[in-house]
């Protein structure tokens, strides 16, 4: 997906992206790649990665990431708690960079703003939650200028008005899943207070305990083969 002349985006599955910046670095947003059920086969490989950013720590966006870092080695960009948690897991502590919210991160010569989102962080570890600080999402800024708005899994929020405002960003990726995250009605008012021409939808798509519920729902039914 060609949203730039130099920098690129392909949608991995679910909410995560692979980008190549405009001086050709390799970045990684919300790592499930290996084991996201929808990801095709010729991306289920990540031979390098030299940036990887994460929002929160659900296991649909951090899944892969400690075998992806042991293997590819990036400078990471997360909120504080993450980063501990993943310096905990051996990962190289001068290769996490942990900051919070409103901070703004400089990694790879792309700049990183982190920003609010509505959304909960725990991490599943060894079968129970852990805290995983404030689910974020993600002003980008490559090194041509061009900036996007990487909203993360939220819901709609008054404040994204102020974050178009002081970001200044052309694109803005939103989930309209409607289960975990707002869904496309209540993403059509996001489009709106962004003020952005252009918008790209994701985390949509993909089978799962939460989307099978809800499919069980609206239809009524208890059986486990409605649809």
């Amino acid at each position: 997906m060609a949203l730039n002349a130099d920098v690129s985006f392909t949608w991995v599955g679910h909410g995560t992206w692979k980008a190549r910046s405009a001086k050709g670095k390799e970045v990684l947003i919300d790592p499930w790649v290996m084991n996201n059920p929808v990801a095709p086969d010729n991306l289920k490989s990540v031979d390098r990665c030299d940036l990887m950013l994460i929002t929160h720590g659900h296991f649909d966006h951090i899944h892969d990431a400690l075998e992806i870092a042991r293997r590819t080695k990036p400078t990471i960009v997360t909120n504080h708690e993450i980063g501990v948690w993943l310096g905990s897991k051996g990962i190289d502590s001068e290769k996490i960079i942990g900051g919070n919210k409103g901070g703004t991160i400089e990694a790879e010569g792309i700049s990183v703003t982190l920003v609010h989102a509505e959304h909960t962080c725990g991490i599943t570890d060894n079968g129970g939650i852990v805290y995983g600080g404030d689910a974020c999402g993600l002003v980008i800024e490559f090194e041509n200028g061009f900036t996007v708005y990487f909203a993360g899994d939220t819901d709609v929020f008054g404040d994204m008005a102020l974050i178009a405002e002081l970001s200044k960003f052309d694109v803005a990726f939103l989930p309209i899943g409607g289960f975990y995250t707002m869904g496309p009605y209540r993403a059509a008012k996001p489009a709106q207070l962004l003020g952005v021409k252009t918008v790209v939808p994701m985390h949509f798509g993909t089978e799962g305990p939460g989307h099978q519920a809800r499919r069980l729902r609206l239809a009524g039914s208890n059986s486990p083969g409605s649809d």
